[in-house]
């Protein structure tokens, strides 16, 4: 080891020691800070809590300190929200306040230190993002422009189903086929390509890296090195993989997407009348010099992680609850049936008439979030938080899926039930109407993916049950539906095999 480095750690973290006694005792007489465990020295309360900040630990320690809780990790100071009017005032009433992002060591290099959309702190740069980006991608127009090509690749996963022997008896990991499906899905909005099959070996490569991205960014393994600064030295390997993943990820995006665009709409002119994809309204903003060519590689990046994935998450999960509880699953076969007629398939304006079908979305929304502590949020500068005092640069996690989950606010949560949303909580819409239930969030920062994740959980789901009856694989009673969790995301650990025994007309 080199002796150097690790005089130069000691005699550091001494200075770290004394420095945060310092700031410790004047800030303590200045601030009243939210309430939480005691912290030490420079560990804050890294050593009591650890890494792993999922949802259902922090909702234990709501239960404990309360409803906003400060945790110091290092040299971060956690703020953590788990009440309805607390995440009010930090997503909607202090939204400007509150409507910045955190800095991480890992999406720093995954963004470009903020580069994209996501990621970025609140100011200029985000609102021109969200212009750019709102257009071409989350607007009613475009659900109307592209919901045919969701129900034909929709389609195309029940037909290779029903092509498939072991379905009606083994069962299929029908995980893959939906992966292709949400692929073919977002490039067909950003690209105007779709891949032919799973073998595609572009399609492969795409989705290996991405997975890895995602590995990598959602792991709890480097938070030592984030919380504690003099400590990322031994983050060198972890932060050189990242960066690698990400610099093969945008070569590919710029390689074989990017710059095959460019090409085709310079031999081919675009006119004002015909359809244009996603990236061509991208590409017209940088060539006016509203974004960079980085900016543009960093809107795929979010869409290839924050669109695709997320969705993927809900329908497996909806799929697993249904699969899990066949009453509910023949409930919402019999309303299609009786609705639509038994062998008409379900259209995305179909999906509006069928109220148990939007109640079963909203339920696996609510039980299962895909990202149950949202993208987390910052205060640029200091900031009053009920009749606390939030530092500046805290990072602000607003735990909704124990405001949805509470069984304070709701009646046995923990059960899936999606008659809730037709009885005592009628009234609650996936948009944010009721600050209990914010699958995508709310206000400024909320997910504008909304508008495109609906219909297609509502397409995909229902014309699943519409063509197969599903079950759990031979000896088994019910799937394994327990979670994985990570930075952000909470999704299904195990990818189930499910019997689809094709339904007769």
């Amino acid at each position: 080891m080199d002796f150097v480095f690790v005089e130069k750690l000691l005699v550091g973290l001494l200075a770290a020691v004394v420095g945060a006694i310092v700031v410790s005792k004047i800030r303590g007489r200045k601030l009243r800070l939210p309430p939480g465990p005691i912290p030490v020295p420079i560990f804050g309360n890294w050593l009591q809590v650890g890494d792993d900040l999922n949802h259902r630990n922090l909702a234990a320690m709501a239960r404990k300190f309360g409803e906003v809780f400060l945790l110091r990790m290092g040299q971060r100071n956690l703020v953590v929200v788990s009440s309805p009017p607390l995440a009010r005032e930090v997503l909607h009433t202090q939204g400007v306040e509150f409507g910045s992002r955190t800095r991480n060591v890992v999406f720093d290099i995954f963004t470009g230190e903020g580069q994209d959309m996501v990621f970025t702190v609140y100011g200029d740069h985000w609102r021109k993002m969200r212009r750019i980006m709102t257009v071409p991608f989350f607007t009613n127009k475009v659900v109307q422009q592209y919901r045919p090509g969701w129900e034909a690749e929709a389609a195309f996963v029940v037909d290779n189903v029903r092509a498939d022997p072991r379905a009606a008896t083994e069962g299929v990991v029908l995980r893959r086929h939906l992966q292709l499906m949400m692929y073919n899905n977002m490039y067909r909005i950003m690209f105007d390509r779709r891949f032919e099959s799973m073998d595609d070996p572009l399609f492969l490569r795409l989705r290996a890296l991405n997975g890895e991205r995602s590995r990598l960014a959602q792991s709890f393994e480097y938070n030592y090195g984030d919380f504690i600064p003099i400590l990322r030295p031994f983050l060198r390997g972890y932060l050189r993989l990242c960066k690698e993943v990400k610099e093969t990820r945008l070569k590919l995006f710029k390689d074989y997407f990017l710059d095959e665009r460019k090409k085709l709409a310079s031999t081919k002119a675009m006119d004002n009348n015909g359809l244009k994809c996603a990236i061509d309204h991208i590409l017209e903003a940088e060539q006016k010099g509203e974004i960079n060519e980085d900016n543009v590689l960093y809107i795929i990046e979010n869409i290839n992680v924050a669109a695709i994935e997320t969705t993927l998450w809900s329908i497996e999960w909806g799929l697993a609850e249904l699969v899990n509880h066949p009453e509910i699953q023949q409930k919402l076969r019999d309303e299609m049936d009786a609705v639509l007629g038994v062998g008409h398939q379900i259209t995305e304006p179909d999906t509006h008439r069928l109220p148990y079908l939007q109640a079963v979305i909203k339920e696996t929304l609510r039980l299962r979030m895909a990202i149950p502590l949202l993208v987390p949020h910052m205060n640029l500068h200091d900031a009053k938080l009920a009749a606390y005092n939030i530092p500046a640069e805290s990072k602000i996690l607003v735990n909704a899926w124990f405001l949805a989950d509470n069984p304070e606010q709701w009646k046995r949560p923990d059960e899936f039930r999606p008659e809730r949303f037709l009885e005592e909580e009628k009234h609650v819409e996936a948009n944010g109407n009721d600050f209990r239930y914010l699958p995508f969030g709310v206000g400024r920062r909320s997910c504008p993916g909304i508008i495109l994740a609906l219909p297609i959980l509502g397409i995909t789901i229902g014309r699943l049950v519409q063509n197969f009856v599903l079950s759990p694989p031979p000896g088994q009673d019910k799937l394994d539906t327990t979670e994985k969790g990570g930075q952000f995301s909470l999704h299904i650990l195990k990818h189930s095999t499910i019997v689809a025994k094709p339904r007769v007309f």
